[in-house]
């Protein structure tokens, strides 16, 4: 028997439909479709205007989310399915944000997008650490999904595709605007101030400029040299020191100005054991502190990571395979850091315990009762880790001590009971508050010297100390206006304002002579603590003290910049660094 063979049916007519649905696609009628699209549309203007922070990150928001809304409805003609499921979008980068800066401190980022989607290791990491937040966070665009579906079928406005285009440009025009009108990113954006779409929105240029460059560092496209090897051993002539890196928050040598009169006996605090002061240049300005962490212990410099340099830590998490620390326990260190505030700040303890430093003594872990306490109060902690530690080992160790009392704001006078000098005759408030607290780091310095003397009489530390970035109270000494904040500062990097101090002392130890230029660049930092320690040095930092000579001490600024990202270049082909 034979039979006529079925006819094609459109795929919409194997759905059945609900029993209200009308021929032309519609279970609404249009205005109460316009009705509910404007619910949404209020609904996310009033998110936009409560949360989005100033006027010009409103509007930036604000023109975006439309202009999305627009495109869609350029491509649909439905406004209450675009509007659905932009609001839609917009609640799940909301809550993933918020979910995302309870567990790391930061908000969501364009290149988290990118990276979980092309990284199955990191989304099986999410899996096993985070299965209830990702199983939300699916549930959420299943859901997204099938409303989409529903909305596409039942939606019975139809807007003029001219109309949309209009809308579409017009906002981003403003959105444009807005842009320009808001100013640079902070650095605080993606990390504090909540303004989830707007940093969320912001960090898509960026995103796009890494997808079209290929990787997150700036590296020549090839280069001839032998790729870097790691040693498998690390053989040293004699015990090596133990070593103690101290970084000392916001602080700057007071003779950088020569118009600021203070007291003169601080100036002993920033000499080396070769008695004299050394210059460091660092990348960030009256804040950021973890950009100069990262250049020491990654060893290579924020500026080369574009417009992602803000997220260097959290972004180059276990992708650097030769740090400073990392060196240092292959020769048979014990790592630790004293860190004034919760471990999880800008996904700082993430970073630390992938770079070599498994422990972290943190704001909890130490005892804090407030997160700039006197240094003295770090360098106790650290004492008595030492004294627990060499009691039953002569396993050499690492502390990097952060300290934070020198710290902004400048406004409250701090330790009021402690009678030290701070300026002279017409000094402005805060630069006389930022001298007072100077000499509270001297005098607690001083006193931690001379403890661990007493208290390690026969053992040798080298100790690095380096300032981090300039206290936003030096803006008037280079010529700014008293009323900007730290992150209104954009400096080149050649500015004075980017210059502070490293020095390199002795206890029992006579360190080797420092190196010979003018100011050193913060990436270099690493590897001439590990000198100064009389290490055997691993390929990558052999070569980055060669490019110290070759450069002047420049990094970033080198001249012949070609060195430099060349030296990248053998990085990532040598497998020492992983960007993307």
């Amino acid at each position: 028997m034979t039979s006529e063979p079925l006819s094609p049916r459109p795929i919409r007519s194997l759905i059945r439909l609900p029993h209200r649905v009308r021929q032309d696609g519609g279970s609404v009628t249009p205005t109460a479709a316009r009705a509910i699209a404007a619910a949404i549309a209020l609904a996310l203007a009033a998110y936009h205007w409560r949360y989005e922070g100033s006027r010009d990150t409103i509007v930036f928001a604000g023109a975006i989310t439309t202009a999305l809304v627009a495109a869609l409805t350029l491509a649909t003609r439905r406004v209450l399915f675009s509007t659905a499921m932009i609001g839609s979008i917009v609640a799940i980068v909301v809550i993933a944000s918020d979910v995302k800066r309870h567990y790391v401190n930061m908000v969501l980022h364009a290149y988290d997008v990118v990276f979980y989607l092309t990284s199955p290791t990191t989304l099986s990491f999410l899996w096993v650490d985070h299965k209830g937040p990702l199983l939300a966070l699916l549930a959420a665009f299943v859901c997204s999904g099938l409303l989409g579906t529903l909305l596409l079928r039942i939606d019975p406005t139809r807007i003029s595709r001219v109309s949309s285009a209009a809308v579409a440009i017009c906002c981003c025009g403003i959105a444009v605007w807005a842009s320009q009108a808001k100013g640079e990113r902070r650095n605080t954006l993606f990390f504090w101030d909540q303004l989830y779409l707007s940093s969320f929105y912001a960090s898509w240029a960026e995103t796009f400029e890494t997808m079209w460059q290929g990787q997150l560092i700036e590296a020549a496209a090839s280069q001839s040299e032998p790729l870097f090897t790691l040693p498998t051993s690390c053989v040293t002539t004699e015990r090596p020191p133990h070593i103690i890196l101290i970084h000392q928050e916001s602080v700057v040598p007071p003779s950088f100005f020569p118009s600021l009169t203070y007291d003169r006996s601080l100036d002993p605090f920033f000499t080396s054991f070769d008695g004299k002061m050394h210059r460091l240049r660092v990348e960030t300005y009256g804040g950021a502190s973890w950009l100069t962490e990262f250049s020491v212990i990654a060893g290579v410099s924020t500026y080369s990571f574009g417009g992602m340099r803000t997220f260097v830590q959290s972004l180059m998490q276990g992708k650097v395979h030769d740090t400073m620390p990392q060196s240092l326990a292959r020769c048979g260190y014990r790592n630790s850091v004293f860190y004034p505030v919760p471990k999880n700040f800008v996904s700082n303890g993430r970073f630390y315990m992938a770079s070599g430093m498994a422990e972290i003594f943190d704001f909890k872990a130490q005892g804090a009762k407030r997160y700039n306490e006197r240094d003295m109060f770090y360098y106790g902690n650290a004492l008595t880790h030492f004294e627990r530690h060499l009691a039953g080992s002569k396993q050499p160790l690492f502390a990097y001590i952060i300290t934070s009392a020198t710290h902004l704001p400048y406004r409250n006078v701090y330790e009021p009971e402690m009678n030290v000098p701070g300026g002279g005759a017409g000094t402005p408030p805060e630069m006389n508050e930022y001298l007072r607290r100077l000499a509270m780091a001297k005098i607690d310095y001083s006193a931690f010297r001379a403890e661990l003397q007493r208290r390690f009489p026969t053992e040798r530390f080298l100790i690095v100390q380096y300032g981090d970035h300039q206290p936003i109270a030096t803006r008037t000494l280079l010529g700014l206006d008293a009323g900007l904040t730290a992150e209104d500062v954009k400096l080149n990097p050649d500015s004075p304002g980017l210059l502070t101090y490293y020095s390199i002392d002795g206890l029992n130890y006579q360190p080797p002579p420092m190196p010979d230029v003018d100011t050193l660049e913060v990436p270099y930092l690493g590897a001439v603590l590990l000198n100064a320690a009389r290490l055997p040095l691993s390929d990558a930092n052999a070569e980055r003290l060669r490019l110290l000579a070759a450069c002047d001490g420049r990094y970033a600024t080198c001249a012949n910049h070609d060195r430099i990202l060349q030296f990248h270049r053998r990085l990532l082909d040598s497998g020492l660094v992983e960007a993307r």
